[in-house]
């Protein structure tokens, strides 16, 4: 079967360290991941939690857990959003998701993988949704603007 991976990058007009602020600090993450935080201790292993408040109410939207962490070079880490009552919250059913960036004077070249959806239930469904909003092409945009204005 082949793979189903949604991959997209950019080039950030910014140091490595202040995009990885961006992808590891909270307050950070609220700015441009639908006003979720990104929470965990950031060690591999620990759980990754998205929260953010949605209609008044706080909501978990996304659950996972560290696979891989270099700092400033590679963060990798499992999803899964318990509000999708069709699927069932096992392993088998969560993505990974990989930031991998690259330093390049003061440019920060950022890949983003999100995958294999051909691995879980419902995964063609779920890679077609991905791919038709844009995979994390929207989401890069904002990291980029935040990251070179702030």
């Amino acid at each position: 079967m082949n793979q189903l991976i949604v991959e997209n990058s950019i080039c950030i007009d910014a140091p490595v360290a202040k995009v990885w602020d961006l992808l590891t600090n909270s307050e950070q993450t609220k700015k441009y991941m639908h006003g979720c935080e990104a929470i965990s201790d950031w060690k591999v292993g620990s759980s990754l939690i998205w929260k953010g408040v949605f209609n008044g109410q706080e909501l978990v939207a996304v659950t996972g857990h560290i696979v891989e962490i270099k700092p400033e070079n590679v963060l990798s880490y499992t999803t899964f959003d318990p509000n999708n009552a069709k699927l069932e919250d096992k392993p088998e059913n969560y993505l990974t998701v990989s930031y991998i960036l690259h330093s390049e004077e003061d440019k920060t070249n950022l890949v983003v993988t999100q995958g294999d959806f051909a691995q879980v239930a419902e995964g063609e469904s779920r890679y077609n949704d991905a791919i038709n909003s844009g995979g994390w092409a929207p989401i890069l945009q904002e990291i980029k603007k935040l990251a070179e204005t702030e």
